[in-house]
């Protein structure tokens, strides 16, 4: 499904950022995978594509051709590695798919613009399209985007804080990462010609399967293999992320987790040993153990909506096989 994505999307979002001006065009293409460092034609390993597919098979769900849905697809692709390249410079994360970082290589504010031009064009592709339903599918993006970007602004502020609770962790996770995914659906099924009830539950089936995705990214944060996630291990750990399963642990009340809170609180960086300490006290606190539980709950929840939006058949299957890749995941 993702390499179906991917072969119908790929071209066309060549196409759309070939329009983009030079230097902007430049760091689309490297974050892409597209062209090393020197402009170089390479093949680096891409994003999956997830938000993508939902989109285009969203529209297939709700009786509609996946063609249809293109102009969604790529917005919200667009939209997504907007985000990506902001992250990774606050998180100032150096390494994304197996190299390095758009900002390592073309500089912080090079990089910062080269994502805002993504989302600026973003919109222009679904303003641009003759759909109908076109300007109400700016208006779901964009109001998805904010959420984004809200989410990822308390993401920053909870590796300050010292009291965060895991309602307000899960409300940024649903932000941060829940409601592009939730909005690629209801995009597609928008653009699919799906009725009211049909958008609204796809819509639902996202942001549960966002929430879902959240959840294994923080595991894979933590304990992911760097030779498959692209990342360093632990890097969420260095980075003093207050994610999901940091703070179950934070709040478990066990002695694990009142060991983590005076380890992960220090004002001076954690050392790699610390780092593997504190990976291990959040697993003795219960921190893998829920947000494993917890995945598995938000998928439940996800196909519970998707069965009720009634999808085209092949369609609704495939859609349900992408939800359990989503969550068994390795990167």
């Amino acid at each position: 499904m993702l390499a179906w994505s991917r072969c119908l999307v790929e071209p066309a979002l060549r196409e759309a950022i070939a329009e983009l001006p030079g230097g902007m065009r430049r760091i689309a293409a490297y974050h892409f995978g597209w062209e090393d460092a020197e402009g170089r034609p390479t093949r680096s390993g891409g994003g999956k594509t997830i938000r993508p597919a939902l989109a285009l098979l969203a529209a297939e769900a709700v009786g509609g051709a996946a063609a249809t849905a293109m102009p969604a697809a790529l917005a919200v692709e667009l939209a997504h590695n907007f985000s990506l390249l902001h992250d990774d410079v606050m998180d100032g994360d150096h390494t994304r798919r197996h190299r390095a970082t758009a900002w390592r290589v073309f500089g912080t504010n090079a990089a910062i613009l080269g994502g805002d031009a993504m989302l600026a064009f973003a919109f222009e592709l679904l303003a641009a399209d003759a759909h109908p339903a076109c300007m109400r599918a700016v208006a779901r993006l964009s109001r998805a985007v904010v959420q984004v970007v809200e989410g990822q602004s308390l993401d920053m502020e909870f590796e300050r804080r010292t009291d965060v609770g895991l309602p307000e962790c899960i409300d940024m996770a649903e932000r941060k990462t829940a409601a592009l995914l939730g909005a690629s659906c209801a995009l597609g099924a928008t653009y699919g010609e799906g009725t009211s009830d049909q958008i609204e539950r796809l819509r639902r089936f996202g942001e549960r399967l966002g929430l879902a995705f959240q959840l294994v990214d923080d595991l894979l944060g933590i304990w992911g293999d760097p030779a498959t996630t692209g990342k360093p291990v632990h890097s969420d750990l260095f980075n003093r992320k207050k994610s999901l399963p940091v703070v179950a642990a934070l709040t478990s009340g066990t002695p694990a987790g009142t060991e983590l809170a005076s380890l992960y609180h220090r004002s001076r960086p954690l050392t790699h040993d610390e780092a593997a300490l504190a990976a291990g006290l959040i697993e003795v606190a219960g921190g893998r153990a829920w947000t494993i539980r917890r995945a598995e709950q938000a998928l439940t929840e996800a196909l519970t909506e998707l069965d009720a939006a009634t999808p085209v058949l092949q369609a609704g299957a495939e859609l349900r096989a992408l939800a359990h890749l989503v969550t068994k995941r390795d990167h």
